[in-house]
């Protein structure tokens, strides 16, 4: 095996969360090294490339249209080193949790689609409200939105889920969310990043309707996961590429293939209602392995 199939399957074997981790902090690490060597020689990175400006998701429409790639990539860029600590362990704590029990692409479109929901809000805030209007330009980087909308989204599906923090004990997940939201409300008029506190706000409120949509049949999240179907699908059929020894069965027809997908969707429903109400550990070990399968399959 080739050095680049062993480095394929080493990535491989990380789950969604851990490879989100690790694109964040190849990103910071890799701009700050960089900006650290060039200040041996009295350089600086942003001497040859402002990363802010180029990667930051900006507060004007006029340089969102130069640079619309910023809503995707600021959700990727930190800058400072208790930033991004913070964010990653909430990114590990809460993403754990949301994996177990949805799935890898339910946490990865809840990550891009909460940042942008999170990024979308603080555009218009910025351009709308009298408080943004003597601050100037301000971009916005840093993964809290997306994170937000992972914890907001597992507290909407499990409230009563309890974790122990330090100092504090057996906290239920809707406490933790809500908490985190409320500092968020009174730090908008008060701190010194109100637009952050508002993207915060953005991706909880993608978190939170996307989990009742889902609890309610639909999928807002569908037509992203194509798209990152496809995207995938084009690499993995790249020439050269090993193919799967064995591919899953389908029902013989589209009838019997779309009444088994749904009859399946109905049980993992009602298993995850069996959890808000009672909590995980009232699964039969046959419930508990449904759901296990169902997440791998995500």
């Amino acid at each position: 095996m080739t050095a680049a199939a062993l480095n394929t399957a080493s990535w491989g074997r990380f789950t969604i969360v851990q490879k989100l981790i690790v694109v964040n902090v190849i990103v910071f690490l890799f701009i700050n090294i960089l900006d650290a060597v060039l200040g041996l020689f009295m350089q600086s990175i942003r001497h040859y490339f402002d990363v802010t400006h180029w990667l930051a998701v900006p507060s004007g429409l006029p340089n969102l249209l130069t640079r619309p790639w910023t809503l995707l990539t600021y959700m990727f860029l930190h800058e400072d080193l208790l930033h991004i600590l913070f964010n990653m362990l909430w990114l590990f704590w809460m993403g754990s949790i949301f994996l177990e029990y949805l799935g890898a692409k339910k946490l990865f479109s809840t990550y891009v689609l909460g940042g942008l929901s999170g990024a979308l809000l603080y555009i218009v805030s910025y351009n709308t409200f009298p408080l943004f209007s003597n601050l100037g330009s301000i971009p916005m980087l840093g993964a809290s939105a997306s994170v937000l909308a992972i914890t907001v989204g597992i507290a909407t599906l499990l409230p009563d889920y309890t974790i122990r923090l330090l100092f504090f004990g057996n906290v239920p997940l809707k406490y933790l969310a809500a908490g985190t939201l409320a500092l968020d409300l009174l730090s908008i008029s008060s701190g010194s990043n109100p637009g952050g506190h508002i993207a915060h706000l953005g991706g909880a409120l993608f978190g939170f309707f996307y989990i009742r949509s889902l609890r309610q049949g639909r999928d807002w999240a569908a037509g992203f996961n194509k798209l990152v179907d496809k995207i995938v699908s084009v690499f993995n059929s790249s020439p050269g590429r090993e193919r799967p020894l064995h591919t899953r069965s389908r029902p013989a027809s589209d009838e019997e293939f779309i009444r088994s997908k749904k009859e399946r969707q109905q049980l993992i429903d009602q298993i995850l209602d069996k959890i808000s109400k009672s909590g995980y550990g009232s699964l039969t070990e046959r419930e508990k392995d449904i759901l296990f399968k169902s997440s791998k399959e995500e």
